[in-house]
């Protein structure tokens, strides 16, 4: 995941044509909006959007193949397949979980490696994810399991899965961040591939439980491996739930750094790590030296809101009520701003701010459309707008 973070403006931009981008921002049960980073479609979810997955070895006849382990659905094993193309290099181009890569492509078993075949019965057709040892069938089945909900598909548009991927209930993300933390950077690529994909897409809430399973000084040196960079804000995330005072220590130089270099790279991923160890106090820091601080770029302030929006969505070390004041905070003194939270506060239902932004509308502070619009649809929801607005009616006369 490069650290291309959306911006809030952005988002709220985004809202009229992709309403749904804006959900993926807010709400404990979706992605965490550090660590996603695009419209990706990761092999995890691949998984749970197929109806088989099997692990299969090729035939003198390159479109047969013979399965050696199910991993899910209704195969058997020692069955025959027809999946033609599969075994085709030029059929598979590299996906990462950025994107296509041009020219590239997998070889279809290497190193005598089973592959990992997929298969939708609305399509009958087998797709490959890359090949795999069959030591890890186990491991698959159980990542597989951790997803109950049979009845409920999710949807087909995997861009809306990559968005919000909230097919996953509270319980099954966390059952399934303990099943691939171990796997992390494994020495199996497509084994790590999965771990990371499933670690990238959950919601910082199921992230936090796996302290006990996380190792400091091994994350640190991930962060540090320009290879992984564009894993870094979520290795950066994981320090942050791992880490001690040295740690902390480390993640306050780098922020320091980047404040006076004006860099808001890996920024939200350090604030957030920063918040998850030296906790609620450290948000009087935030708010002085990202919002008051007038030198402070958008980037920046960018990064300081997602920050805050991640502790808000857990609401675990960093409660959600000291974020929703942090939010308030903002409000007053980035008014042209203060459609950044407006969503964010509703989805929250947290109607304080509902005074503030009648007077900013009524003072046009916002020139931005599509920000108005968020302040706007924040005072529709609200149940208090009619009662603050009748208030400063009679307050004017």
């Amino acid at each position: 995941m490069e650290p291309r973070l959306f911006s809030r403006q952005m988002s709220v931009r985004l809202f009229f044509g992709l309403g749904v981008l804006v959900l993926a921002f807010s709400g404990e049960a979706r992605a965490c909006a550090i660590c996603f980073s695009g419209i990706a479609i990761t092999p995890g979810q691949k998984l749970d959007s197929a109806d088989q997955a099997v692990l299969a070895v090729p035939l003198a006849n390159p479109e047969q193949f013979r399965i050696t382990e199910v991993i899910k659905g209704d195969a058997s094993a020692n069955e025959t397949i027809t999946a033609p193309g599969v075994s085709a290099p030029s059929a598979q181009p590299v996906m990462s979980l950025d994107g296509p890569t041009s020219g590239q492509v997998v070889p279809a078993v290497p190193g005598g490696q089973p592959l990992l075949l997929l298969r939708d019965k609305a399509s009958d057709e087998w797709t490959s994810i890359g090949a795999i040892s069959t030591d890890y069938a186990g491991w698959l089945r159980k990542l597989v399991a951790t997803k109950r909900g049979g009845e409920i598909r999710p949807p087909k548009a995997w861009s809306l899965i990559g968005l919000a991927g909230s097919y996953l209930t509270d319980d099954e993300w966390r059952e399934r961040v303990a099943v691939v933390a171990p796997y992390l950077e494994s020495p199996a690529p497509l084994v790590a591939k999965i771990a990371y994909g499933e670690l990238m897409r959950a919601p910082y809430s199921a992230i936090r439980i796996l302290k006990p399973q996380l190792d400091a000084a091994r994350i640190a040196t991930w962060i540090d491996d320009p290879k992984l960079a564009s894993r870094r804000p979520a290795y950066t995330l994981l320090l942050g739930i791992a880490g001690g005072p040295d740690d902390a220590a480390d993640i306050e130089q780098r922020i320091n750094t980047a404040l006076k270099a004006l860099d808001a790279t890996n920024l939200a991923a350090m604030l957030a790590a920063d918040l998850e160890l030296r906790g609620p106090s450290r948000v009087d820091w935030l708010e002085q030296t990202y919002f008051a601080d007038r030198k402070r770029t958008l980037p920046e302030i960018d990064a300081a809101l997602l920050a805050l929006s991640v502790h808000g969505g857990a609401d675990g070390n960093v409660s959600r009520n000291r974020v929703i004041e942090a939010y308030r905070y903002f409000i007053h003194v980035r008014e042209p701003m203060s459609g950044f939270v407006a969503m964010e506060l509703a989805d929250w239902q947290a109607w304080d701010a509902t005074a503030d932004y009648i007077d900013i509308i009524r003072s046009k502070a916002v020139t931005d459309p599509a920000s108005e619009f968020a302040i706007l649809s924040y005072l529709k929801q609200s149940p208090l707008t009619v009662k603050q607005a009748a208030m400063q009616s009679n307050q004017s006369e």
